[in-house]
């Protein structure tokens, strides 16, 4: 990975800049509080699994009884073992972008239960700012065309001296490589398959790390804002910010879908999805008028 510093830091300004439902002033603070993303970054031709690597690195860090650097980005060209969902196989050859970011949980569960939310809206904003129109479907796959091009996967971890809990985010964006395994051909894509390709991926690293700094700055900043307001006796009326930004780039609400915990494996039943709440939660009217609402598991559109 050959970016320079200065072109993330002149991303980030850009980014200041593009936020405009923001004032300059508020824009800045969440830029700020996200500044932590990326400070470190560990970047290798080919590996094996990133969330293992970053697991034995935490317990080296803790042994040496170092503080382990929270926002540290691990990635790689290829991956040789990278897994998904349930050990399913994530396909990671080179041309993609591969990653997984180290987060020290430092926020509140209300604030923390939105960070895979958060990968998913900085996943989706980057496609589209290569100009391809990317949706998200609930939790955070990003999807052209009925196509998945990027993924999440969010794993929590306890230090092993220290018991500090750390959330790793896995993510995979496939950027420039076409080619895929049979059973992954019907339902993955890639961004040069739909845009102007092939992409530099060093631009399109430098994009997510802009879009994570931006969205996980943003449960920092709101949670910030409710702590004040809520010591003053005040309240939020308005939308979490990142839960609007999702809404604005998911195509999930009004679908008809498949629920399962594993619904690869076993759908549990069909509803129509009717929105998100302020935890990121999916709420979904069954066919008799009920009301359901999931914390997690996975969803698969219902063909018509």
């Amino acid at each position: 990975m050959s970016f320079s510093l200065s072109a993330l830091q002149n991303a980030l300004r850009s980014e200041a800049l593009a936020r405009s439902i923001f004032s300059s002033q508020s824009a800045k603070a969440v830029l700020r509080f996200g500044s932590y993303i990326g400070s470190n970054i560990d970047h290798r031709e080919s590996s094996e699994r990133l969330m293992n690597h970053a697991r034995e690195q935490i317990a080296s860090y803790e042994n040496k009884g170092v503080s382990y650097p929270s926002g540290y980005v691990y990635s790689a060209d290829q991956l040789l073992s990278g897994k998904g969902r349930f050990l399913r196989s994530w396909h990671a050859p080179k041309g993609g972008v591969w990653l997984t970011l180290v987060l020290a949980n430092t926020l509140l569960p209300e604030s923390s239960l939105l960070l895979p939310l958060a990968a998913g809206v900085a996943c989706c904003e980057t496609v589209q700012y290569f100009g391809i129109g990317a949706s998200i479907k609930w939790v955070n796959d990003v999807h052209v065309q009925g196509k998945k091009i990027a993924g999440v996967l969010a794993e929590t971890f306890s230090g092993p001296r220290y018991g500090e809990e750390y959330i790793l985010l896995g993510i995979g964006l496939n950027v420039n490589n076409q080619d895929f395994p049979a059973e992954l051909q019907a339902t993955a894509g890639s961004m040069s398959m739909y845009g102007q390709g092939p992409f530099d991926l060093d631009a399109v690293r430098v994009q997510l790390l802009v879009k994570l700094v931006w969205n996980i700055g943003l449960l920092h900043y709101q949670e910030d804002n409710w702590l004040r307001l809520s010591d003053s006796g005040q309240e939020l009326d308005a939308d979490h910010p990142l839960i609007a930004a999702w809404r604005s780039l998911s195509d999930t609400p009004g679908k008809d879908v498949h629920f399962g915990f594993n619904v690869v494996d076993r759908v549990q039943y069909s509803a129509r999805v009717v929105d998100i709440d302020n935890r990121g939660r999916l709420i979904m009217k069954l066919s008799d008028g009920t009301i359901v609402t999931e914390n997690s598991g996975e969803i698969v559109y219902a063909r018509r």
